[in-house]
C-alpha cells in the first residue's frame, strides 16, 4: 500500500473521527516518516513511523476491518 506523500503534507484528521472530533491525525515528514498525534491534545507528542512501517499498518487494519 502506497503513501502518497502530497495528500498528507498537512495534519490530516482519520474519516473515522469521532462526531466530537477526537481521533489521530498524521502527515509526512519527508519521504522516509509519518507522524500521527491525537488530535484533541496535539501538543503532546508526536508519533514518528516509517513510511514502510506505516503501510504495514494500515494493511493490517484493513484486513482485519474486512472479517
Amino acid at each position: 500500500m502506497a503513501i502518497r506523500r502530497d495528500a498528507l503534507t498537512e495534519w490530516t484528521k482519520s474519516s473515522y473521527s469521532a462526531v466530537n472530533g477526537d481521533c489521530v491525525e498524521v502527515k509526512t515528514a519527508g519521504h522516509h516518516a509519518v507522524l500521527v498525534r491525537d488530535s484533541k491534545n496535539p501538543r503532546s507528542g508526536v508519533l514518528d513511523f516509517t513510511t514502510k512501517t506505516w503501510s504495514m499498518f494500515l494493511l493490517d487494519v484493513s484486513r482485519t476491518t474486512q472479517h
